[in-house]
């Protein structure tokens, strides 16, 4: 085998064939795997015949570069099944070649010594401190061919590309590993720094959570003061007991109802997150200053009114104050906080507390009366349902977006969820049919708490982005239970 000889002829091929954007896949990248490759054989106790076709693989791995962008791998094979037999190379060794360069192609599944040096000889940059540098010539190079629009694009891949790649060599990862893991730390870092960058609470985003709470908050108080206080009507949840404590000890609602939901707030703290337990309890707050300031003034007497449109104020104020990012009854923080304790599914959980209310209700003040609070109460969770846009306990989540890589990362990295991904095709628009992209289509399950986050996330991202979510009745397993951040 000649291989000093197919050097010089392939060498020259590349120099003057090899498009002139490829800024990283170029005769300095060639050099520099064959030069990876030595070392590695070496330290791996690589030689002979074995030495050669690996230096032969790293000498081809990239010739397919001058005709095609896409596929490259394979027009290479063809490139040295073309030249290596006019060098000594057996056909035998030619698809030995090939079966090396082919493992370049990513994903990696190497299956013996010398394709395991191959691919660490291929991304020896990865753990060198030298790895910004080729890092931004492989961006400019894809940049150019269409691959990455830009820093916010090429940012998330690179995280990805990292946390997913191994050596498989003990040479490699004895050498480039740790520094591999701080590069990759390094990225992380500058992600994080973008995105926090990109986000952040815009003022008028600010203003809008602000005055969807005030008026959650002055519908719940209408409800409650203006039809089930007067009346002696109750409702589910937390607002449930503190009606029953209220009209058993006559205490004062207001101071009932904050100090009831007090144990939930803190409790959210640990199992939602701190903005969303600050946003609550301040949600209490204003609620109880409401119940303080408007007076007990029933507005209709008719049991059956009473019923249907005191749940619906109540459901319209509990619906905008969670569209607000925060909630005004801790039940359903107390379901999550059960749910981890016992086999119970949260629907039964809630099922649980509110007849338990409801038979106190019936005990103490009658069963008309309990069965129109059962009433009032379907009437508020219907209208809950309605203003957060038919939301249940977990919400399916599909996302279609061009910018699926950020979106990807953003979901498993930030919103702490885990993710599925579809292959797809997107496009196909009225007078455009012909036209179609390759896109990545991503769902989720994340609860309905949950759900203004994500919108503000991928919309941030990808204005564009189409999102839908339909209603999960249950959901088990997965990531789903654990802690998450508002």
């Amino acid at each position: 085998m000649q291989f000093d000889q197919v050097y010089t002829l392939l060498m020259q091929k590349l120099k003057a064939k090899l498009p002139a954007y490829l800024t990283y896949h170029n005769v300095g990248h060639t050099l520099a795997v064959i030069e990876a490759a030595e070392h590695l054989a070496l330290c791996e106790g690589i030689a002979g015949d074995d030495l050669v076709l690996l230096k032969t693989a790293a000498l081809f791995h990239d010739a397919g570069y001058i005709h095609v962008f896409t596929g490259h791998e394979k027009r290479s094979c063809d490139l040295a099944r073309i030249h290596l037999p006019d060098y000594g190379y057996t056909t035998e060794k030619v698809e030995k070649v090939c079966q090396i360069i082919m493992v370049t192609k990513l994903p990696s599944v190497p299956s013996d010594p010398l394709e395991k040096i191959m691919c660490d000889a291929d991304l020896y940059y990865l753990g060198t401190e030298q790895y910004p540098i080729f890092a931004e010539k492989l961006f400019n190079e894809f940049k150019e061919a269409g691959i990455v629009k830009g820093r916010f694009d090429w940012l998330p891949k690179q995280v990805e590309f990292l946390s997913a790649h191994r050596y498989y060599t003990q040479t490699a990862i004895r050498e480039r590993e740790a520094r591999k893991q701080k590069n990759l730390e390094n990225l992380k870092s500058k992600l994080e720094a973008k995105i926090t960058e990109s986000h952040g609470n815009k003022p008028l985003e600010i203003i809008q959570d602000v005055l969807l709470m005030v008026v959650g908050v002055i519908f719940a108080g209408y409800a409650l003061k203006g039809f089930l206080v007067p009346n002696h009507f109750f409702d589910g949840g937390v607002t449930g007991i503190s009606l029953l404590i209220h009209e058993l000890y006559h205490f004062n609602l207001a101071i009932v109802i904050i100090l009831m939901n007090l144990p939930f707030i803190v409790v959210s703290y640990f199992s939602v997150g701190l903005r969303f337990a600050f946003r609550t309890l301040i949600s209490v707050i204003l609620l109880g200053i409401c119940l303080t300031v408007l007076p007990d003034v029933a507005i209709t007497t008719d049991k059956l009114l009473i019923s249907i449109f005191g749940g619906v104020f109540l459901g319209i104020g509990v619906g905008l104050i969670m569209r607000s990012g925060a909630a005004l009854d801790g039940i359903e923080v107390l379901a999550l906080y059960t749910l981890k304790r016992t086999s119970f599914t949260i629907t039964e959980i809630i099922l649980g507390i509110n007849i338990l209310i409801f038979s106190v209700a019936a005990f103490k003040f009658g069963i008309e009366t309990a069965l129109y609070s059962v009433l009032t109460y379907f009437s508020a969770t219907r209208c809950i349902d309605y203003v957060v846009e038919g939301i249940q306990a977990y919400t399916g989540v599909t996302i279609i977006s061009g910018k699926s890589e950020m979106i990807k990362y953003q979901l498993v990295n930030d919103l702490g969820r885990g993710i599925t991904v579809y292959k797809g095709e997107r496009g196909f628009l009225p007078g455009k049919f012909e036209i179609s992209a390759d896109c990545d289509i991503i769902f989720t399950v994340i609860t309905r708490l949950e759900l203004r986050k994500l919108k503000n996330l991928v919309y941030n991202l990808d204005p564009n982005a189409f999102v839908f979510a339909n209603t999960i009745k249950e959901a088990s397993g997965g990531v789903i239970k654990r802690r998450h951040h508002h």
